[in-house]
């Protein structure tokens, strides 16, 4: 089972964000037969089952294994993901593209940048080579500044000391990779 899985799929997107069918992804999490579902959930056997074929149909579980008991063959399906993101991909062809947008101080640049990581490192994690892992790097980290002009000089900073390691590091003949800094405040706890 994968950690996150990107929905690329405005199908598969619709089948995962039906309130029933998500709560069964999120069951699935531990392996389940159908009439195992449904008695931890509360429907009816057959409805479980309706709602698993559409989540295999469009590749958000997978069989586990499957157990013989008499004449009867029960199939015990699992998520292929502990989570799922919805690529904006998935949403809209003309996803919001960075790009586009003129003011790079603005939450719409923010978040259309944010559209087109989880775009690219979706779609790099989904065409992985032989089970290797994606070579990336995150740093995430909160910081507390006391004025604008604090938080200004923190970005002239950064900026600079990016720069710097960028010209130290960068080869015209090396692999290419993007690299995003994003700050915004953070959302106060809801109750």
């Amino acid at each position: 089972m994968q950690d996150i899985e990107v929905i690329e799929d405005a199908a598969a997107a619709a089948v995962a964000l039906d309130p029933v069918r998500a709560r069964l992804l999120a069951e699935l999490a531990a392996p389940a037969s159908a009439a195992g579902l449904a008695a931890r959930v509360g429907i009816t056997r057959q409805k479980v089952n309706y709602h698993l074929k559409a989540l295999e149909a469009h590749g958000l579980v997978e069989l586990a294994e499957e157990r013989r008991h008499g004449g009867l063959t029960e199939r015990v399906l699992q998520a292929r993901a502990s989570s799922y993101v919805v690529s904006p991909a998935a949403v809209s062809v003309s996803a919001a593209d960075p790009g586009a947008s003129a003011d790079r101080l603005s939450a719409g640049y923010l978040v259309a940048l944010a559209g087109r990581v989880v775009r690219e490192v979706g779609a790099l994690a989904r065409r992985g080579v032989g089970g290797r892992r994606l070579p990336t790097l995150t740093i995430d980290t909160q910081i507390g500044f006391c004025s604008a002009a604090d938080r200004a000089a923190f970005a002239d900073d950064l900026t600079a000391a990016v720069l710097d390691l960028a010209a130290r590091y960068h080869h015209d003949d090396g692999q290419p990779y993007r690299l995003v800094v994003a700050a915004h405040p953070v959302p106060e706890e809801q109750p």
